[in-house]
């Protein structure tokens, strides 16, 4: 069991959920696309450039990333991945969260029924360390388990 501490974005616990892994910059748009538009209920990822994760589900995930990239969108991606109830259990940023992602994961938070915690700043050991697969636990305080 490793645990790792970062800051929160959007305060919420997660009990358990399976860890989807990407080590490279995370496209909101391409990856949720295919989902929102054509009503893939597990959210496959459609990002084709992202081989750690295309055509994985995200749904109900633990997604472990650096950071996201790509379209100004991304923002309201989220938000709209949220309304749909088609988002991750929580998102885990390596690195400092950008603020369309952040601003998408509030929205979520405040205007949904679908809590997404989000927590950032957990450092690069925490994608070193956590694999697909794995279990993980995120606590209130911005504490991310890997059981």
């Amino acid at each position: 069991m490793k645990t790792f501490k970062g800051r929160v974005v959007v305060p919420g616990t997660v009990a358990s959920a399976e860890a989807l892994v990407t080590k490279q910059g995370f496209n909101t748009l391409a990856s949720f696309q295919k989902s929102l538009q054509f009503g893939d209920k597990t959210a496959k990822c459609g990002d084709q450039n992202n081989p750690d994760l295309y055509e994985k589900p995200m749904f109900n995930t633990a997604l472990c990333l650096p950071q996201t990239i790509g379209s100004t969108t991304g923002g309201m991606v989220l938000y709209c991945a949220a309304a749909m109830g088609r988002t991750p259990s929580c998102l885990l940023f390596s690195k400092p969260i950008d603020s369309l992602a952040a601003a998408g994961a509030i929205l979520a938070d405040v205007w949904t029924d679908k809590p997404m915690p989000t927590i950032d700043n957990l450092g690069e050991e925490f994608l070193e360390a956590v694999k697909t697969g794995d279990k993980i636990r995120v606590e209130e305080d911005g504490v991310v388990v890997i059981l």
